[in-house]
């Protein structure tokens, strides 16, 4: 009987999914997904004056991908999902088309909102000037709705979750705008912060077939820093 000879090589290392040096935390991974929680500032996509962001940062696979399911504001922090293979960026793009994904954001706003929780059905269209561009509430529009929910109100700020029926572009920021209480950080709809935009993606759940993705980002040093106690949550 001859006898099973011990491998020189060791056990085999997993491939590397960043860059070296390049890490970003990881909320959940799974052979076919992964959750990243986004640093604010961080653009997704590279750009013509952006070679630093999350595509860049991945390593390429031999047969094509990861790919970017969904996008992120650049100084918009949390949940981004990452499909590792093609098969699964088609799964987790038709889960996104017909809205089975739950997407919840927290943000620091402005003021009191009107209430403890709402609606809003305010249906956006993208405004274009020599300026640059900004989305508007328009009636001809795409259909946008955000639910709101009051967590808590401390020294002139509010602590909201969001729990974003679609996915328009800018539509957490400017839904919040409309509400009479603008993001703080945001300079586009409200005014600008030392320490950036106050919105994060805190949660994404996206039931499939053969796995359920779900992931919480905390909360980042910058929102911990604005109220005088931590709110429990």
């Amino acid at each position: 009987m001859k006898t099973k000879r011990p491998s020189l090589t060791g056990p085999k290392k997993s491939p590397a999914l960043f860059r070296a040096g390049q890490d970003l935390p990881l909320l959940y991974t799974s052979p076919h997904y992964l959750i990243l929680n986004k640093p604010s500032g961080l653009a997704v996509h590279p750009g013509p004056r952006t070679s630093d962001s999350v595509e860049t940062r991945l390593v390429p696979h031999p047969r094509g991908g990861p790919w970017l399911v969904h996008r992120l504001d650049r100084d918009t922090s949390g949940c981004l999902l990452i499909a590792r293979r093609k098969t699964a960026l088609i799964a987790a793009q038709n889960a996104f088309t017909q809205r089975h994904v739950q997407k919840t954001y927290w943000a620091i706003v402005n003021g009191l909102p009107p209430g403890e929780e709402g609606n809003i059905t305010a249906p956006l269209k993208k405004h274009t000037t020599s300026a640059g561009w900004r989305m508007v509430s328009d009636p001809k529009g795409e259909h946008a709705e955000t639910h709101w929910r009051l967590l808590t109100h401390q020294n002139g700020k509010s602590l909201l979750e969001l729990d974003l029926k679609t996915g328009r572009t800018h539509q957490a920021r400017i839904h919040c705008a409309i509400l009479g209480t603008p993001i703080l950080g945001d300079s586009i709809y409200g005014h600008p912060h030392t320490d950036g935009l106050h919105l994060l993606a805190r949660g994404l759940t996206l039931p499939l077939t053969d796995e359920v993705l779900t992931a919480t980002a905390p909360l980042p040093e910058r929102f911990l820093a604005v109220f005088s106690h931590t709110p429990q949550f």
